[in-house]
């Protein structure tokens, strides 16, 4: 419920007509929101009802999560029939959202009646008929070695207007002219001898674009083998140079090789021009910041599984070493890195709380850091380490927010292209659907009041971010480390033949003043920077200097 409550926060009456009612009924949801996040659910979707009693039928996302909200609270609260009316309003007013309906545990109760079947099956019919324009399974095409000219000049085209009328970020690139890039690279893509080399045009062309949300994905896992398999290390760039981070694989220990080990060359190249070459025209990056990590710290080593890499290595003591290095499927490599836990906690010396927040890809986070909570709400400070975190679910971080104010706090603002045909016509320009901030309640029964810091890096990413701008928005503590990735949005997937699943960032992201952080990064207020010697000495730059201000009260 807390996730489908912020994106209604985010949306709600935000739209022409509405301004006349848009306080009360913004304190109206956050009353219903309370009373769910209480357990009153009775409560809860009575006010979502009044809420909705005042608007229109004419359809829209704002209505759409409203009355689904009121749906789930209804459901919880056991009154299956307003439940059911909430969501008939829906999706009349175009909810299209079948599988959200039928595995939110909130609507449980509703699965198997005969009305919400009737209207699943009014949600097939139309998304059906949504598909035969939007999302052909003709652009399906599996991977093939040699697709046919066709099947590459429909790919390259597709990409082409999705962005064209969806990328939410042209401005950051004024310069960038669409329409010529693709004419530009549509003779490259007929002329690609094979497959690889097609998928190679696309990201180069997309990569245009200079956002870190809109790239390209290989959808087999096979097919990233052949061409994006990885080695058994990893590594991080510390004052422009690139040093192994951690060592997963039996064969590369048993070389030798350990963490803080410098990279020097790969196939006899410079590491820097390997990297400029093989990498930085095919990369999707938001920020300098964002390209470097992009290059040096999650694609520098990926290739063809079936290709080994001559490594020129520097030990800590300056003699070089070269070593043959291979490659790892993705299932052996998965289960050789060990993907660390979205959350871990540890109390550090002078009763300072170290929170790690990995990843916010599911609730795990929040659901830990809420279980731990009475026990980290004893240290006299918390900082919260981000500097890993590449996204997720925004509202995994607002829920562990939530638990830091006594007071609703502001999300990020956010608007997205509103391309309206007859305006173009008219000579109109379409100006941006401009959502403005969203609000998110806090807990309501915990409250952590001491002093809290956040650590970032270039790798802090999409929801990570969102997390940092709302604390900075909070005013509740400093940023240190370094500047993030500066790129966040949501999304839009689509296929391409060949396997390919293309991604166009729809999104744009700002502090809820309208500051932009999206093409920049949010700035830390304490900017400290790894060192190579403290790298290699197993010292935390970024996190000794936290906590250094942590026992200072947090300044």
């Amino acid at each position: 419920m807390k996730e489908k409550a912020l994106l209604l926060s985010l949306l709600l009456f935000t739209a022409t007509g509405q301004a006349a009612v848009r306080e009360p009924a913004k304190q109206q949801v956050a009353r219903a929101q309370l009373a769910y996040q209480a357990g009153d659910y009775g409560a809860s979707a009575g006010i979502y009802g009044e809420v909705a009693g005042s608007l229109a039928d004419n359809g829209g996302i704002f209505e759409q999560e409203l009355l689904y909200s009121g749906a789930s609270a209804a459901a919880m609260a056991g009154n299956r029939d307003q439940a059911l009316d909430f969501l008939e309003r829906a999706v009349k007013a175009g909810l299209m959202q079948a599988d959200r309906i039928r595995h939110d545990a909130s609507l449980a109760s509703l699965q198997g009646d005969p009305r919400l079947e009737a209207l699943l099956t009014d949600i097939a019919t139309r998304k059906a008929r949504s598909d035969k324009i939007w999302n052909s399974p003709g652009f399906a095409v599996a991977y093939s070695e040699s697709l046919s000219e066709d099947q590459r000049v429909a790919g390259l085209s597709r990409l082409w207007s999705e962005a064209k009328f969806s990328f939410a970020n042209f401005d950051r690139v004024p310069d960038l002219d669409w329409d010529a890039l693709y004419l530009e690279t549509l003779p490259k893509v007929r002329a690609a001898p094979d497959t690889y080399a097609y998928y190679r045009e696309l990201q180069a062309f997309i990569s245009r674009l200079q956002d870190g949300h809109s790239t390209l994905v290989l959808r087999s896992a096979s097919v990233r083998d052949r061409f994006q398999a990885r080695p058994g290390l990893s590594t991080s760039y510390v004052e422009g140079r690139v040093l192994v981070r951690d060592v997963f694989d039996p064969a590369l220990r048993a070389a030798g090789i350990k963490r803080g080990w410098e990279l020097l060359t790969i196939d006899g190249e410079p590491v820097s021009v390997y990297a400029e070459r093989e990498l930085r025209p095919y990369t999707s990056a938001s920020t300098p910041q964002d390209l470097r990590s992009q290059m040096y710290e999650r694609s520098l080593l990926q290739g063809a599984l079936d290709k080994s890499l001559s490594i020129g290595f520097s030990d800590p003591r300056g003699k070089e070493h070269v070593v043959k290095v291979g490659r790892m499927p993705s299932k052996e490599y998965t289960a050789a890195r060990k993907e660390p836990a979205p959350f871990e906690w540890k109390l550090l010396p002078g009763n300072v709380a170290q929170v790690t927040l990995r990843s916010f890809t599911d609730n795990t986070a929040a659901d830990q850091f809420e279980a731990a909570f009475s026990q980290i709400s004893r240290a006299d400070a918390i900082i919260f380490d981000l500097r890993d975190n590449g996204g997720g679910n925004s509202n995994v971080g607002y829920r562990i927010l939530s638990l830091l104010t006594d007071r609703p706090f502001q999300t990020s603002a956010w608007r997205t292209p509103d391309y309206k045909p007859a305006l173009r016509a008219w000579s109109i320009s379409n100006p941006d659907f401009n959502a403005g901030a969203g609000e998110w309640p806090h807990d309501g029964k915990r409250h952590y009041a001491k002093p809290v810091l956040v650590l970032t890096s270039a790798r802090t990413y999409s929801a990570a971010e969102d997390f940092v701008v709302a604390f900075d928005a909070m005013h509740r503590g400093r940023i240190v480390g370094e500047p993030t990735g500066g790129s966040t949005g949501s999304p839009m997937m689509f296929n391409l033949p060949g396997g390919v699943v293309a991604l166009i960032c729809t999104k744009r992201d700002t502090y809820p003043d309208g500051k932009e952080f999206v093409g920049v990064g949010i700035m830390p207020q304490v900017e400290v920077h790894p060192t190579v010697a403290d790298y290699r000495g197993g010292r935390d730059t970024v996190l000794e200097a936290a906590v250094r201000l942590a026992r200072a009260g947090g300044r």
